[in-house]
C-alpha cells in the first residue's frame, strides 16, 4: 500500500494557464495570503510583549518592536500581490447578484481595510522612529485591530472555498479524490 504521493500535486503541465489567477486547481491568491495573514498576527504579538517587556527588559522591547516593523513590512508587500491576484479572482471568475460575490465584497472591504490600518501602522513606525524605543501604544493598537480584522478577514475568504468551492477545480477526474493506488495527473482521467 502506498503512503505518499507529491507529483500530481506538485505538476502544473497539463493545468490550464489562467494568467494572474494561476493555474487550474493551482491559484495564485490563497497561498498568497498565508504570508500577510501571519505577518499581521505575529505583528500583533510582537508588539504587545514589546510593551509588556518594555520596562523589565528595553532591550529585548526594542527588538520585538524592529522585529514586528519588518515583518509588518514584508506582509504589507506580499498583500500587494494577494490584492492584484483576489481581484483578478473577482473580476473573471464571480458574477455579480450571487452569493459567492458578496462574500468576496465583504473579503475585499474587509481586506482592504487591513491594508490601510497597516500603511497607517507604517508611517507611525517610521515617522516616530527611536533607535532604543518599545512599541508605541497607538501602534500596539493598530497591529491588534489589524490581527483581528485580517483573522475575520481570512474567514470569509475560507468560506468561498470550504463553503461555496469557489474557484475550486478538479485534475481532471471526479471527485476530486478517489480510493484507490492510482495516482492522477491534471489533465488524465481516472
Amino acid at each position: 500500500m502506498r503512503h505518499f504521493t507529491f507529483a500530481p500535486p506538485l505538476k502544473l503541465s497539463g493545468r490550464k494557464n489562467k494568467g494572474l489567477r494561476g493555474f487550474a486547481g493551482k491559484p495564485f491568491h490563497p497561498p498568497l495570503t498565508d504570508v500577510p495573514i501571519t505577518a499581521y498576527l505575529f505583528v500583533a504579538a510582537f508588539d504587545v510583549l514589546s510593551i509588556v517587556l518594555r520596562d523589565s527588559h528595553p532591550e529585548v522591547a526594542h527588538e520585538l518592536y524592529v522585529a514586528g516593523t519588518w515583518t509588518l513590512l514584508g506582509g504589507a508587500a506580499v498583500s500587494l500581490l494577494a490584492a492584484l491576484t483576489g481581484w483578478a479572482d473577482w473580476h473573471r471568475s464571480s458574477e455579480p447578484g450571487t452569493q459567492a460575490r458578496r462574500t468576496i465584497n465583504a473579503h475585499a472591504i474587509t481586506m482592504l481595510t487591513v491594508t490601510g490600518i497597516v500603511l497607517v501602522d507604517l508611517a507611525l513606525r517610521g515617522l516616530a522612529w527611536d533607535d532604543r524605543a518599545s512599541a508605541p501604544g497607538l501602534v500596539v493598537a493598530l497591529s491588534v485591530l489589524a490581527a483581528l480584522l485580517v483573522s475575520v478577514g481570512a474567514t470569509l475568504g475560507g468560506s468561498l472555498v470550504y463553503d461555496y468551492g469557489f474557484n475550486v477545480e478538479t485534475a481532471g477526474d471526479h471527485p476530486v479524490w478517489h480510493q484507490n493506488e492510482t495516482d492522477v495527473f491534471p489533465g488524465q482521467s481516472k
